[in-house]
């Protein structure tokens, strides 16, 4: 099912304005420093995948975008707001105007985090119902609209237990989708699955990379799929950006020491 016309991508330049900023960002945990002073910009519209080793501070990039943790310095804005406004450890702009902001950011998790008790369909409606304001029979529409673009319009009265690990994953991004964000956030979407089902979870991250505007970032261990899909690829080591590019250049000519020993190391792991 293609994707709904107002969420087309509509040009593949490369876009001009910045849809997330970090400035300065630094975050620890304990004595562990997992961010450092980090300077990121992602631009409106941009496909992005942050590899590097485990512990380089890649999903803490999601985690305080998602205001589940807080930095302990430096400014974050999304869509020119702010987010989290750098005065003193882990301050956030004002309540409000914070909830409005994460209004505009979706996040897949690795381990679906889909209500057990509920449908599939009533996963899906739940949040555009009680946080949009949307009135049932609208939040279902765009439900049953969402679900057949993931494959799952005839799994709408299922409960969660009922469907395999690709088929939760894909609820899980239909469910992100219906509050209509502007960024999407994708944690090792695919590290929880049986190999088999990784295909059918990655073909939906395609489409939606392919066809829609939304601003991606994506923590990744598939080096194939993020060079498919990405306009840059971030490498992150130690809490830092050690390279960044266009897939073209990071996975066939990267000019960092860290970055071919990484690749070196995971390509081969991946074989053919």
């Amino acid at each position: 099912m293609p994707i709904p016309a107002e969420e087309g991508r509509g040009t593949s330049q490369a876009p001009e304005q910045s849809m997330i900023s970090f400035r300065g960002v630094g975050k620890s945990f304990g004595e562990h420093q997992v961010l450092r002073d980090l300077d990121l910009d992602v631009g409106a519209g941009e496909k992005v995948s942050i590899i590097g080793p485990s512990g380089s501070g890649k999903t803490t990039i999601l985690r305080l975008l998602m205001t589940l943790e807080q930095p302990d310095s430096g400014v974050i804005e999304v869509d020119g707001d702010p987010l989290w406004n750098g005065q003193g450890s882990g301050s956030r702009s004002d309540s409000k105007a914070t909830t409005l902001v994460r209004r505009k950011i979706g996040m897949v998790f690795q381990h679906f985090n889909l209500f057990p008790h509920m449908t599939v369909l009533r996963n899906v409606t739940e949040a555009p119902i009680h946080v949009l304001g949307m009135s049932r029979d609208a939040a279902e529409e765009r439900a049953r609209e969402l679900l057949g673009m993931v494959g799952l319009d005839k799994h709408v009265s299922h409960k969660p237990g009922q469907l395999s690990g690709g088929q939760q994953q894909r609820v899980a991004i239909a469910r992100a989708m219906a509050m209509r964000p502007k960024v999407m956030l994708f944690d090792e979407v695919t590290s929880a699955l049986d190999p088999e089902l990784i295909g059918e979870v990655l073909g939906v991250i395609r489409e939606l990379a392919h066809s829609t505007a939304m601003t991606m970032l994506l923590v990744t261990h598939e080096m194939r799929f993020a060079e498919e899909i990405s306009d840059r690829v971030l490498m992150f080591d130690a809490g830092s950006v050690v390279e960044a590019g266009p897939p073209s250049v990071i996975f066939h000519t990267p000019e960092n020491e860290r970055t071919k020993r990484f690749l070196s190391a995971v390509l081969q792991q991946e074989g053919p």
